[in-house]
């Protein structure tokens, strides 16, 4: 068994298989999760549980988060029972949720202060690399704490890469989620248009997926459009925040502005559905 002992804070779509990758390369792992629930199919492979993210943090070594966004983390960290309601020290948390720059540099700053390092290391990828170990993780941070947990990294992500110190981490997916914007929205007016001048779905998404311009993302949301199924992958609530986060740290551009307006638009009635959803909106 590798020695390190994991705590693993927050059990969504995400947070799941990617603590199954850990467990199933023999760590330790000791998980929190706000509904209990979820917690049960982690024990059932050999997690333990802790009752607050204070216990969590005073058995383990190293913290890994993956919550929604800025508020979780705040309370999480700060929390009556967060992980800074104990004195500790030698910790490494890795903040895997996709949150602001701002908030990953104040709580990097309070880890140190505390005498515990902080890395900002959200990810690029869904539930499918999830599930798999192949997604791609941007990091933030001091290259110390970096090469302490790569190791561990590398067992949920194909890729582990640092990019800047903290904050530069949140920074890079920011920018790849505007891309990710783009290309939902740029896919849906595709599929739209060529319906429009009689072309079926199927034979332009054939086309698209053995052209230049196919890749992994139009494969697997084409499916999705074709079979008429939207059940949340990625949930188009996610991409409002993630754009409004981008749009806070000051990205611009003509496109990243329509993106915004288009998915916010779409959130009322499709926010709880998968990204690609954007294409009911586009069609009203």
């Amino acid at each position: 068994m590798n020695h390190t002992k994991i705590g693993w804070i927050g059990l969504g779509n995400m947070g799941i298989p990617m603590a199954e990758q850990l467990i199933k390369a023999d760590y330790a792992v000791t998980v929190y999760n706000r509904s209990k629930g979820k917690e049960a199919s982690l024990k059932e492979m050999g997690a333990s549980i802790a009752k607050t993210p204070k216990d969590l943090i005073a058995i383990t070594d190293v913290i890994i988060v993956m919550v929604s966004d800025d508020a979780a983390i705040e309370q999480i960290f700060k929390g009556e029972e967060g992980l800074f309601s104990v004195e500790t020290s030698g910790k490494v948390i890795v903040n895997m949720s996709t949150v602001s720059p701002s908030i990953s540099k104040g709580m990097a700053a309070q880890c140190k202060a505390k005498g515990n390092l902080y890395l900002d290391a959200p990810v690029s990828g869904s539930v499918k690399q999830a599930e798999t170990g192949q997604l791609v993780i941007m990091v933030g941070g001091e290259e110390g704490a970096f090469d302490q947990v790569k190791p561990i990294l590398e067992k949920i992500g194909k890729l582990a890469k640092l990019v800047g110190g903290n904050g530069a981490g949140n920074s890079a997916k920011l920018a790849i989620n505007s891309l990710l914007a783009l290309y939902a929205q740029g896919l849906a007016e595709t599929v739209l248009f060529a319906n429009q001048q009689g072309i079926k779905t199927e034979d332009l998404l054939e086309l698209i997926n053995n052209a230049a311009i196919g890749n992994i993302f139009t494969k697997i949301k084409g499916d999705a459009i074709i079979a008429d199924h939207y059940k949340a992958a990625f949930a188009l609530k996610h991409i409002v925040k993630d754009l409004n986060l981008a749009k806070a740290e000051g990205i611009s551009s003509p496109l990243a502005k329509t993106a915004l307006n288009t998915f916010g638009e779409a959130a009322a009635k499709y926010g709880e559905e998968d990204i690609i959803a954007v294409i009911k909106q586009l069609k009203e």
